[in-house]
C-alpha cells in the first residue's frame, strides 16, 4: 500500500491576544441590543497584574487592587463590558465559573477569584436597556478558549463607536481587536475596545476612523456622549506588579499616538497589564515598545475588523 502523507494543518496562525501561552478569551454578543463582554482568563494561578486608569469617569471594579502598593499581585480574569456601569455586574458570573473550577486567590475558608474590569459607554448605540449581567459574564468566562480571537463587533466591542467629537457626524463602528507581537523571542498579547471621541489613525498618521477633522467644527459640550477605551495586555514573561503598572502606563501612552484626540475630558481609559510570569524577564525597552505597538496594532485592527476595511 502506498504510504499516505503526513497530514498538515493548513489553517492560519493565530496572531492574537491568545497566542501568548496560558491565556484565555471568550465573548457574550447581543447583536440586537448593540452590547457584550469580553473575559480574558489567565492561566489557574493566576497572572501579576496592575492598571493604568485615565480620564475623569473611569468605570471600574477592584481597579485600587491592582495599585502596586496592594498586598495581593495575582488575578485570576479581567472583565472588558459594554453597558457602561450596569456592565461590572457581568465579573460575578466569571467568579461563579472559576468558584467552580477551584480557581482564586487562597484564603483559610476559600479560594476566591480576584476578576478586575473596566466597561465602555454604549447605551445610546442600540438598546440601552440591553446590558451584560452575570448570566452574560458566565457565558464569555465558559466560552473562553485559547483559539483566535474573534474580533469587529463582538463582545464589548460590539457597540462601540469612534470619532464622536462632531456629535455623531462622521462616527463609525469602534469594535475589538486583538495581536500578538513577538520580536527577538519576546512576545506580547494585546486586547482593545475602541470606544474613543477622538479619531483613530493608521500607521502613517492618515484618518483610519473619524470625522477627520479635528475639534471646533461643531461645539461639543459635557454630557453629549461617553467614551473610553479599554486596553488588556499580556505576556509570558516575568514581571513584577510595580513593573506591570509602569507598562500599563505605557499603553496608555500609546493610546496617544493611535487616537488623536486621546485622553480628553470625556474619555475614561484602562489599561490592564498581566503577566504569567512563566518565561524569564525580557529586555524592558523591547518589551515596553513592544507592548505600545501591540496596542496601536490592536486599535487599528478594531476597526478595520469592525468595519471591514483592507489593512
Amino acid at each position: 500500500m502506498p504510504s499516505s502523507a503526513p497530514s498538515r494543518d493548513l489553517s492560519p496562525p493565530n496572531t492574537t491576544l491568545t497566542a501568548v501561552a496560558g491565556f484565555r478569551v471568550g465573548h457574550w454578543t447581543d447583536p440586537v441590543g448593540q452590547t457584550g463582554c469580553t473575559v480574558v482568563l489567565c492561566p489557574d494561578e493566576g497572572a501579576v497584574a496592575s492598571a493604568s486608569f485615565l480620564g475623569p469617569s473611569p468605570a471600574t471594579r477592584e481597579g485600587v487592587l491592582l495599585s502596586p502598593e496592594k498586598k495581593v499581585e495575582r488575578v485570576h480574569a479581567v472583565l472588558l463590558a459594554g453597558g457602561s456601569a450596569f456592565g461590572l455586574s457581568a465579573a460575578t458570573g466569571v467568579v461563579r465559573v472559576l468558584e467552580e473550577r477551584g480557581v482564586g486567590h487562597p484564603t483559610p475558608w476559600a479560594r476566591v477569584p480576584l476578576v478586575p474590569g473596566a466597561v465602555v459607554y454604549d447605551l445610546g448605540v442600540g438598546d440601552p436597556t440591553a446590558r451584560p449581567g452575570e448570566r452574560e459574564g458566565e457565558a464569555a468566562a465558559r466560552s473562553a478558549s485559547d483559539a483566535p480571537v474573534p474580533r469587529g463587533r463582538v463582545g464589548a466591542g460590539t457597540g462601540t463607536t469612534a470619532g464622536k467629537y462632531l456629535g455623531g457626524v462622521g462616527t463609525v463602528p469602534g469594535g475589538l481587536g486583538s495581536v500578538m507581537l513577538e520580536r527577538h523571542g519576546v512576545q506580547v498579547g494585546a486586547l482593545a475596545v475602541v470606544n474613543p471621541i477622538g479619531d483613530v489613525l493608521d500607521e502613517r498618521g492618515g484618518v483610519l476612523a473619524g470625522p477627520g477633522t479635528g475639534p471646533g467644527a461643531v461645539s461639543f459640550t459635557p454630557g453629549d456622549v461617553e467614551n473610553t477605551t479599554l486596553i488588556a495586555v499580556v505576556t509570558e514573561h516575568t514581571l513584577t506588579k510595580a513593573e506591570c503598572r509602569r507598562l500599563a502606563d505605557a499603553a496608555q501612552t500609546a493610546l496617544g499616538r493611535v487616537i488623536h484626540p486621546s485622553h480628553t475630558a470625556w474619555d475614561g481609559d484602562a489599561a490592564f497589564m498581566l503577566s504569567a510570569c512563566t518565561r524569564p524577564p525580557a529586555d524592558p525597552l523591547l518589551l515596553g515598545a513592544l507592548v505600545q505597538e501591540a496596542v496601536c496594532a490592536a486599535v487599528r485592527d478594531a476597526v478595520r475588523q469592525a468595519n471591514a476595511l483592507d489593512v
